[in-house]
């Protein structure tokens, strides 16, 4: 046990360590000088009637007397003996024993023999040994040191002589304190003093370093047993010890392999999960670890090049993970998320390029092309003695995302090629969690993109509302979803509000999404009112689904969302809206009293649940008035109910004072997490109504001379809006759409002007027939109407009316008078 280690294994030893085997001490004729409450336990004989009696004649059943006695023969022979044999217990039946018979020496080159039994007839599958059986077992070297009661050492084996490298002249009369100064000799006759004083079994683990390991440190199981005379008196104790190496680190590489798979790849961020790689292996396995990927990997993008086609510089790094095993050290060489510049000739640059890992067990921390690159750094390192390093590279589908580097400081042991082993192992299960949140973040970026290339970039002024939005996406484990808004501009100066979620996330989502949002601006140019812009959606949707399942090459997906559709007219102030499946809108009056609007809710799109009509209701807002439409990531949580989320919502609404922007900002900020498991959407609008000087209107009879009325009723008001340069097209316009009014209309007439970002010219009847231009022939004397609308308008069209419908034309207001 030379140099041994001046820190205990601080790990207990667990109960199946404590061994099941037992021993007997025998003189050089093989009569029993010892006994131990083990043996006792084993085979049923006390002490007082097996000591002094030769072993070949107690234990062996009668009938095997005599071969035991040939037996004991060839041990003398050759200076030991191990097999098979039976053994008669003290009440009759035979137990099938390992034994073993150890050859132990003396003072003056006097011999006992150890014998060491363990019961083989108690192996099973599920049997867990302690290191003792087996090394019985396995017929393994066992070291045995014989101690009197002052723990003087009087008898050893040629296995610990050789292990130690120490002559046994030298053992005897000694204590280990003696031979091996050093805390863990003292622990250990500790131990042996605990069984001299309890006569039971103790097991005990320690660490040295034998001089056949050329410096390597060695892990001991030691068992010790309490040696007793025929009067059950305390003789001594005996050591038996075996090399338990090899399987303590296999315990350890299993014990760290288990919690790579609980600690590693936590989340979808790879900067994380490069931290938990580096935190798992410290001090595990390293004093200080190092994560470095590539620059572009926690961006969601692959390294450009693969194993072995690389060349030139190496890619830039960023330290994802840092861990180390005294952090409250100042001026450590490394920090987290710096940029890391790699030497082309390093042993780094030569592990991105192959692939293949780095052992250095004695690190040259003064010479290299690391250290001429950056002598600060190198002194820094050399100022933390790290004396030893592995460089692993982090791999994933023939790409290389990084480097694991890991040091060793405080620890003395230089790394091993075992350990290299176990790094390799940690770092593929952190490669295999880092490629699947790089194809994550791939993909979520991809949505992500996608939707927000396909909401509104921003939204333009109008006359009747003033509004403000915003979209957080969801976070890394739910991914994007399918929310969308829009502000669409209908004719009148009316203004569509629109907020939907799509169900799922994803690039599906995302995508699914744009075809929804493009679906409802059509439907929107139709002119349709909420409640039937919503049945033609759902239609939509129930085709997208249809189609869907129709496909061959793809699973069906069944495509399922929410809206609120929202429809306000600057002109009467009233707001017309419906939904379907979605969560109602907040209505805040200019007082800052917040009501969310009693309306039925309707079936989500696409569910195949729409027996029931949409309903639409109509509200009058006064001026100013808030809208707030939102999806259902604002206000449902998985700890909250909905109603909690729309108090909260409701609590931030009220706070008056607040640009839009900054309301929208505030909202935000109320939200339980920052990032959270659904994306969440805010649409804000505050109404503006149009002044009754900018709205003009008359009553024209159902006759040809209410043509001529209108001509001069419009050109008159043009004249005191300041409008006169549009005068001239204003009256063809005029005069083409009342003539079609009294040709295909009936009941009263009403022409209409509205000034606000543009002219609109209104004309509405009691026909619910919409026009439909035609492309006359040159010899057609009718049907050129519509079309000279066409060429004199911005843009034109009709929509439904309570009592019939409306057919109206834009003009811009800087626009030039036309020449005809």
């Amino acid at each position: 046990m030379p140099n041994t280690d001046h820190t205990p294994l601080a790990e207990p030893v667990s109960p199946r360590e404590i061994p099941d085997a037992a021993i007997a001490m025998l003189d050089a004729e093989g009569t029993v000088v010892g006994w131990t409450h083990a043996a006792r336990q084993l085979v049923g004989y006390t002490a007082r009637e097996v000591v002094g009696r030769p072993a070949a004649q107690v234990l062996p059943p009668p009938e095997d007397v005599l071969r035991a006695a040939s037996h004991a023969e060839q041990c003398r022979a050759r200076g030991g003996w191990s097999g098979t044999v039976a053994v008669r217990h003290r009440i009759g039946h035979t137990l099938n024993m390992t034994l073993r018979l150890s050859l132990l020496w003396g003072q003056d080159a006097s011999t006992q023999w150890l014998v060491s039994v363990t019961d083989i007839g108690t192996l099973s599958s599920e049997a867990t040994n302690g290191p003792v059986r087996e090394s019985l077992l396995a017929r393994a070297p066992i070291g045995i040191v014989v101690h009197d009661l002052q723990l003087r050492c009087t008898s050893v084996d040629d296995v610990m002589e050789h292990r130690v490298g120490v002559s046994r002249d030298r053992w005897f009369g000694r204590h280990l304190k003696d031979l091996f100064p050093g805390f863990e000799a003292e622990a250990l006759e500790a131990v042996m003093r605990q069984v001299l004083e309890s006569g039971t079994t103790k097991v005990h683990e320690y660490r040295a370093w034998p001089p056949a390991s050329r410096g390597r440190a060695h892990v001991f199981s030691a068992s010790f047993f309490c040696l007793q005379d025929a009067d059950g008196e305390t003789l001594g104790v005996c050591s038996l010890s075996v090399d338990v190496t090899g399987n303590r680190r296999a315990r350890e590489r299993l014990a760290i392999l288990s919690e790579a798979s609980t600690r590693i790849g936590s989340t979808l961020d790879v900067m994380q999960t490069g931290q938990e790689l580096a935190t798992l292996a410290v001090p595990l396995l390293a004093d200080h670890a190092l994560v470095d990927l590539v620059e572009s990997v926690p961006f969601g993008v692959e390294p450009s090049g693969r194993i072995g086609t690389t060349s030139g510089r190496p890619p830039l790094l960023r330290r994802a993970g840092l861990a180390t095993i005294d952090p409250d050290v100042p001026e450590l060489p490394w920090v987290r998320e710096e940029v890391i510049h790699v030497h082309p000739a390093s042993s780094f640059a030569n592990a991105l390029r192959t692939g293949g890992a780095h052992l250095e067990p004695v690190l040259d921390t003064h010479a290299g092309p690391w250290v001429d690159h950056d002598p600060a750094r190198a002194q820094k390192v050399r100022d933390t003695g790290v004396h030893s390093l592995m460089v692993v590279p982090i791999r994933a589908r023939r790409y290389v995302l990084g480097l694991a580097l890991f040091f060793r400081s405080e620890e003395q042991t230089p790394f091993q090629e075992d350990d290299l082993l176990l790094a390799e192992e940690l770092v593929t299960r952190a490669a295999l969690c880092l490629d699947n949140a790089l194809q994550y973040a791939r993909e979520r970026n991809a949505a992500l993109t996608l939707q927000r290339d396909l909401l509104p970039h921003h939204v333009r002024r109008h006359a009747a509302v003033e509004v403000a939005s915003r979209y957080v996406p969801a976070d890394m484990d739910h991914g994007v979803g399918g929310d969308w808004f829009d502000v669409i501009k209908l004719s009148g100066a009316r203004v569509a509000l629109v907020v939907g979620d799509v169900v799922g996330h994803g690039i599906n989502a995302a995508a699914t999404m744009g075809r929804l949002r493009t679906a409802v601006r059509t439907l929107a140019d139709m002119e349709l009112p909420p409640h039937e812009l919503l049945t033609h959606l759902d239609d939509t949707v129930r085709r997208l689904n249809e189609e869907d399942a129709d496909a061959p090459d793809q699973d069906p997906a069944v495509v399922g969302a929410t809206c609120l559709y929202a429809v306000y007219d600057p002109v009467t102030r009233r707001c017309t809206m419906a939904r379907a499946g979605h969560p109602p809108a907040a209505i805040i009056d200019p007082q800052g009293h917040v009501t969310f609007p009693d309306m039925p809710a309707g079936a989500p799109l696409g569910l195949g649940l729409g027996l029931v009509p949409f309903e639409s209701v109509e509200l009058e807002l006064p001026e100013g008035t808030l809208l707030a439409l939102y999806t259902d990531g604002l206000v449902e949580t998985r700890d909250d109910d909905i109603d909690v989320g729309l108090d909260r919502l409701g609590a931030a609404l009220a706070r008056t004072g607040s640009s839009l922007e900054d309301l929208c900002s505030q909202v935000i900020e109320t939200l339980p997490s920052q990032a959270p498991a659904d994306d969440v959407t805010l649409l804000l609008a505050r109404t503006h109504g149009l002044e009754p000087a900018q709205v003009a209107s008359w009553e024209l009879p159902n006759e040809p001379a209410a043509v001529r009325i209108a001509r001069q009723a419009a050109v008159h008001q043009l004249s005191e809006w300041g409008l006169g340069y549009l005068a001239t097209s204003v009256k063809l316009i005029v005069s083409e759409l009342v003539t079609n009014a009294i040709r295909y209309g009936g009941g009263p007439i009403r022409l209409q002007l509205i000034q606000h970002q543009v002219l609109t010219c209104e004309v509405s009847d009691s026909n619910t027939s919409h026009p439909r231009p035609r492309h006359p022939h040159s010899i057609d004397e009718n049907g050129r109407g519509l079309f000279l609308v066409a060429q004199l308008s911005r843009r034109w069209g009709s929509r439904s009316a309570t009592d019939g419908k409306v057919v109206w034309a834009e003009q811009d207001l800087r626009s030039k008078a036309v020449a005809v």
